[in-house]
């Protein structure tokens, strides 16, 4: 059987080929623990060995993939260490970015339309469409701060967050209002230019999520 090949979009070589390993990896179609080449890369998608090796180390650089020296290129399996790790920087990043918003307030619109995606993706119980909601919520908060270099920060941890929300599916095990009550909870706290409120509530939101999502990695050490 040839081995499969994959279409890229129009667009920077390299970048078309980012974005498509990207999603491979964040929905677990690449395993954690699955070694990437760049022959592999080159093979699959028919590119040249130095656009694979381009597109390698971006995944490197956003921790979608490691590799410690003289070694393969592996997608890293991430366990409680590196999950609580993850939260502890997002919640620097992101309580900052609550804190400019309000102090700017009122909320921005672009942060009330992933909003409005995150409602409609509860009605529908589409769970793809509430991650993707739910990451678009906390990319605008970060986004809406103006600032390059906490954006740049929060850059480097998002494939990370998408993989461990793809791939552990910790929203099936809470009510997807809950979810959008608690981003709601946030915009409130930013439209009353309530800096400390909104960071408080933020970081209970993140909590929460941290902790669903530590449950489940047990729950699956279970099994």
């Amino acid at each position: 059987m040839p081995p499969t090949t994959y279409s890229l979009e129009t667009s920077s070589l390299v970048d078309a080929l980012y974005s498509s390993m990207r999603t491979r990896i964040i929905t677990g179609e690449i395993a954690q623990g699955e070694r990437l080449t760049e022959k592999r890369i080159a093979t699959e998608y028919d590119v040249a060995r130095p656009t694979a090796k381009a597109c390698l180390e971006r995944l490197i650089v956003v921790g979608l993939v490691r590799r410690s020296a003289h070694k393969t290129a592996v997608v890293p399996t991430l366990g409680e260490a590196d999950v609580r790790d993850l939260f502890f920087t997002r919640e620097l990043v992101e309580t900052a970015a609550v804190a400019i918003l309000a102090e700017q307030h009122p909320t921005p619109a672009s942060v009330r339309r992933t909003q409005d995606a995150m409602e409609i993706a509860t009605r529908t119980g589409v769970f793809e469409d509430q991650v993707a909601a739910d990451i678009d919520f906390h990319s605008s908060l970060v986004l809406e701060t103006g600032s390059e270099r906490l954006v740049r920060m929060h850059d480097l941890i998002l494939g990370e967050v998408q993989m461990t929300m793809g791939l552990h599916s910790a929203h099936k095990v809470v009510s997807p209002s809950s979810v959008a009550a608690e981003h709601a909870a946030v915009i409130e706290a930013i439209d009353a230019g309530d800096a400390d409120l909104a960071a408080t509530r933020l970081r209970d939101h993140l909590d929460a999520a941290r902790e669903r999502l530590l449950a489940r990695l047990k729950a699956e050490r279970a099994e």
